[in-house]
């Protein structure tokens, strides 16, 4: 399978795995891929590690756009853009937009009560990396976007997070809160009457007759708010089903991080969302299965050796064969592994190792190895 053309007829991809298995880095792998290829493309990420920000010439990412200076890469004909989300300031703007005016758009984002459930909200990464992408990808600027989820306790967490907020606006649960409890609209809310009005008459003693006011208006004024969150929604959720969308497990070879990827696998099969193909990190290659170190280094090993006695050549003769069995056993081990998440993936896609590099990723050159280790000629097709 041509990995490049598949990355040329893809115009979002959106990377989901554990923590610790190099996602971000695969995700900055691919975005470059498409700059150097000719694209313009923004990759967003969460919370990346110093050391990638290094590697893309950046002292540290931002919540705005930076373009990423590809000079050192002369082969390069598109541009790279990357952002790093800022969960508090996506949500403001999100309310911003879905308001039907300004005066109640003002109206939220100056309630107390706002800002506490604005606090709870912005901690949910998976919900404000579908708010962001949305805006990004309906901006019209890039030709490719790459998605770096948040690494994730739960891999439901991040599929279900687009409707987490309509959840919560439910047309039902608010009606039934703002709805009079009688004919003379007393109290106008039946939160605030029978056996709840206790509890909020003593909370508004403690707190003062204000904190009634602003639970009232918050209600109301939120309300508004249900259809344009319910076309977001709707908007991520056809975006997610795209043909030009793709899903790329990433993963490495180890259990936990393979159970993970099995698991997204199997949710992204059951959704019928678009499986791109799997990603396996840091894995072991070994190309020869003997172990017969004085078989294939003996007489360079000699030459080698200078004025070494026969002995101290079969010392480390020996030592070399040993530790090539070692490697050996550690990459069948592995490909054993892997191939639970392999069963999976089965009719999703490509399935693609990139072996363990020498040198850590800390910088361009670097970076566009891994994505040239990625990106080979002929990937398996699943």
């Amino acid at each position: 399978m041509d990995l490049n053309a598949w990355l040329d007829s893809t115009n979002l991809v959106v990377c989901v795995g554990s923590g610790g298995v190099g996602k971000t880095t695969t995700s900055a792998a691919i975005g470059l891929r498409g700059a150097v290829r000719g694209r313009k493309v923004m990759v967003l990420t969460i919370d990346p590690a110093k050391r990638l920000a290094n590697s893309l010439g950046l002292k540290r990412f931002s919540g705005e756009g930076q373009q990423i200076d590809l000079s050192a890469l002369p082969e390069a004909k598109g541009e790279l853009w990357a952002m790093m989300l800022d969960s508090k300031s996506t949500f403001d703007n999100v309310i911003a937009r879905v308001s039907p005016n300004e005066e109640v758009r003002d109206r939220i984002l100056n309630n107390r009560l706002y800002r506490v459930m604005a606090d709870t909200f912005a901690g949910s990464q998976e919900y404000m990396a579908t708010e962001k992408l949305y805006d990004i990808v309906h901006s019209g600027e890039f030709d490719l976007v790459v998605l770096d989820t948040p690494p994730v306790k739960n891999a439901l967490d991040f599929l279900e997070s687009p409707g987490r907020i309509v959840d919560f606006l439910d047309e039902r649960v608010f009606g039934w809160l703002l709805e009079p409890e009688d004919s003379r609209g007393l109290f106008g809310m039946r939160i605030i009457s029978g056996a709840g009005g206790v509890v909020f008459k003593l909370l508004g003693l403690v707190m003062g007759a204000e904190f009634l006011n602003d639970f009232k208006e918050f209600l109301s004024d939120f309300k508004e708010l249900y259809d344009g969150f319910r076309q977001r929604h709707d908007a991520v959720m056809a975006l997610f089903n795209r043909e030009d969308t793709q899903f790329v497990t990433v993963c490495a070879p180890t259990e936990s991080s393979v159970d993970v990827a099995s698991f997204f696998q199997d949710e992204l099969g059951a959704r019928e969302l678009p499986r791109g193909g799997v990603v396996v990190n840091q894995i072991h290659r070994c190309e020869d299965a003997s172990h017969d170190a004085e078989g294939a280094l003996g007489a360079p090993a000699r030459e080698m050796a200078g004025d070494l006695d026969e002995k101290t050549v079969k010392r480390l003769l020996a030592r070399l064969g040993m530790a090539h069995r070692r490697l050996r056993e550690l990459s069948e081990a592995e490909h054993a592994m892997v191939e639970r998440v392999r069963r999976h993936a089965r009719g999703g896609g490509f399935y693609q190792e990139v072996p363990r590099l020498d040198d850590e990723v800390n910088d361009l050159k670097s970076l566009n190895l891994v994505g040239e280790n990625l990106f080979v000629e002929n990937a398996e097709e699943l």
